[in-house]
């Protein structure tokens, strides 16, 4: 089934701003946890999308490339992201260690996301053909996806991208202090990714290999 635009941005519309924004709750439920109340403080550990949107990346950057892909054909990721969850790395009990689990909070929230969303595809496509199983069974399908990439994209191993986070934890202290002196490259080093695109010769084969474990394991 083809859809238009205003049909196409319906249907990504949810999946978009769950996987953007829960991504981010994560982050600020876990430092809770281990013992950083920075984000409690200040009313952002939340499961409500609305107080963690930004303007700009969680509803103009998708919209734009949303948009671009359906008239153009153009085959960029889809992304985002939300304010970020303010975390004191500091404040936490043990923070080399605890950085660890609060940076792979947003990679596993989206991965359960992901899980959710092939759960409902599962059921719109056992579901009698109407009105809704269409509709839901693409919205299942941006789901999934949309929180594959995210999932993957933030788990790479650049700062201040999750994975970074995540490999300064795991790296001896020496290390991870000289590694954490490369974080102001972060940004333009994915910017140079993005657009020689090498972020999706990088990215694509494993979101094709995480779709097919999902598919595998929900079997849809």
């Amino acid at each position: 089934m083809e859809f238009n635009l205003v049909q196409t941005i319906a249907i990504y519309a949810l999946p978009v701003i769950f996987a953007i924004t829960l991504h981010e709750a994560a982050h600020g439920y876990v430092a809770r946890h281990f013992g950083d109340m920075t984000a409690h403080r200040l009313g952002r550990i939340s499961l409500n999308p609305l107080r963690h949107i930004d303007l700009v990346g969680t509803i103009v950057v998708p919209l734009v490339i949303l948009v671009v892909s359906k008239l153009f054909g153009g085959g960029g990721l889809l992304f985002g992201w939300a304010k970020p969850v303010p975390v004191n790395f500091h404040a936490l009990r043990h923070p080399k260690r605890d950085m660890l689990w609060v940076a792979a909070a947003g990679p596993g929230a989206n991965l359960l996301m992901a899980c959710l969303w092939a759960v409902v595809l599962k059921a719109a496509l056992a579901a009698p053909d109407g009105s809704f199983s269409a509709p839901l069974t693409f919205m299942a399908q941006a789901g999934i996806l949309i929180n594959i990439v995210l999932m993957l994209l933030n788990l790479l191993p650049i700062l201040p991208l999750d994975g970074g986070r995540i490999l300064t934890s795991l790296l001896p202290e020496p290390a991870a202090i000289s590694y954490a002196r490369l974080e102001p490259l972060g940004f333009p080093i994915l910017l140079a990714l993005l657009f020689t695109n090498m972020l999706g010769m990088i990215l694509n084969p494993m979101i094709a290999l995480s779709l097919q474990i999902i598919e595998t394991v929900f079997r849809i």
